[in-house]
């Protein structure tokens, strides 16, 4: 069993901090190789290629074991020491995006040896998302998770924004330099980990499926977990449906490509607003206020499907963008914070699992159901889908009373079904099994692995 190391002094911003700085720059070096990968490889592989099936197979490599492998992904970031799983999948990623610059840069690049890359690159993804909730959590005390949070997704933000023109500066250099560069930016990412301590409890040796069920017991001993899950899954298809039919609607209907790239644009520039403006909320219920917040995404679904004229098309997607840059860090603090750490990973791998799912659901079923009806019914359903998903979860008692945990607060009454019963209002998010401990308790735990996963 390791000892942790004393708990990081408090600071107005973890900014300030020399452990989240190293932190932050190698998580945004990473998600701005994310952000470039896809359009670099689209352009490059379309031009040597020249086959759109084979883009289509490099892709399904990437993202088919990405989704298989996601729950072993969160039970080795319980497991292991969360920063040799962060170090050790962004060199997997490094080699093998440097191995498809040296292919490209040959005379006939193997189509099989970037599958087999994109293969390594997808499944080391799996393993590097769950891991990352625990890294937060062991570099940034309690106060400062929701800016350091809030933090990552404005530089995921500018990272989407960045990617794409970036990917093309870097092509003109050739499309083999353009992956060995995003390779050394993954390299760059993992040394700037080496540094890093992150606190580790050993947790008892299990079997591997005991552990796999237990992530996905304690995801169910928490309805206000499970049923945003599905609300936010229903979300991310809706935003397939929209990716593969709003183009079509821009173009043929509201002013040509002008306006499709005016949407990406405010898109972008919402998710960063609504990432700052996370940083500075405080919310007594943030799982609810988030989940509202998301059913503004039904607005211009309902819009493309009238189709209303783009000057307001425009400004509605914007703001129903900068919901979800509000959404993503509030809700990874509520989890981070509820959670307890031994676990974290593998309930925030089932998170990646359902959304990254149901978007393959909604590049299918759109272009489909467009054949058959005409792409503003698909468009109107998805709207009245994600409106009801979303506002659906205001009617679930977790989301409802669900409070982040605060010190020395009072007992409260909280009403369930028709008796009135007091409730302590630190643990009721947590769900029938898991109660919130106070700090000390919590860092007794931090001493003794198995106690604390019986708390």
């Amino acid at each position: 069993m390791t000892t942790p190391e004393p708990a990081m002094p408090s600071a107005s911003h973890p900014l300030l901090t020399h452990r989240f700085q190293l932190l932050f720059t190698s998580r945004s070096l990473a998600l701005l190789g994310d952000a470039i990968v896809p359009v670099a490889l689209s352009l490059a592989v379309l031009e040597v290629t020249g086959s759109t099936g084979a883009l289509a197979l490099l892709l399904g490599c990437a993202m088919v074991p990405r989704l298989l492998l996601l729950p072993v992904g969160g039970v080795t970031g319980d497991r292991i020491n969360v920063r040799t799983v962060a170090l050790t999948t962004a060199l997997v990623r490094s080699a093998a995006q440097i191995f498809v610059g040296v292919q490209l840069l040959g005379d006939a690049p193997r189509l099989w040896c970037l599958a087999v890359a994109e293969v390594l690159g997808g499944a080391a993804t799996a393993f590097a998302q769950p891991a990352f909730s625990p890294l937060v959590i062991g570099t940034v005390p309690e106060a400062g998770r929701q800016r350091a949070n809030a933090a990552v997704a404005a530089a995921s933000s500018a990272a989407r924004l960045a990617g794409p023109p970036l990917a093309g500066a870097l092509l003109l250099a050739g499309a083999g330099w353009a992956f060995i560069a995003v390779g050394i930016g993954y390299a760059v990412s993992a040394a700037l980990l080496l540094p890093l301590r992150v606190a580790h409890v050993r947790p008892q040796r299990r079997a591997f499926l005991t552990d796999l069920r237990d992530g996905w017991a304690e995801v169910r001993s928490r309805d206000w977990y499970w049923t945003s899950l599905i609300a936010h899954a229903v979300w991310n298809g809706a935003a397939a449906v929209l990716a593969t039919l709003g183009p079509a609607i821009a173009l043929d209907e509201l002013g040509g490509k002008k306006v499709w790239v005016a949407m990406s644009t405010v898109a972008g520039v919402g998710l960063l607003l609504g990432s700052l403006a996370a940083g500075r909320a405080r919310l007594r219920n943030p799982v609810l206020t988030g989940n509202l917040a998301l059913a503004s995404y039904a607005a211009p679904l309902a819009l493309l499907a009238v189709p209303a004229p783009a000057s307001l098309v425009i400004p509605v997607y914007g703001l129903a963008m900068a919901a979800l840059g509000f959404l993503n860090p509030v809700w990874e603090t509520a989890v981070q914070q509820v959670v307890p750490g031994p676990v974290l990973a593998r309930v925030v791998s089932y998170d990646w699992l359902l959304s990254l799912a149901a978007m393959p659901l909604g590049y299918v079923l759109a272009p489909l159901a467009a054949d058959a009806w005409g792409p503003r019914t698909p468009l109107a359903v998805a709207s009245a889908l994600v409106g009801a998903a979303c506002l659906a979860t205001a009617a679930v008692p977790g989301v409802r009373h669900f409070r982040m945990p605060q010190e020395d607060r009072a007992p409260a009454v909280v009403t369930a079904g028709s008796q009135a019963c007091p409730v302590d209002l630190r643990s009721v998010a947590d769900g029938p099994s898991v109660g919130r401990p106070s700090r000390d308790r919590r860092q007794h735990l931090l001493g003794d692995a198995e106690q604390r996963r019986d708390v």
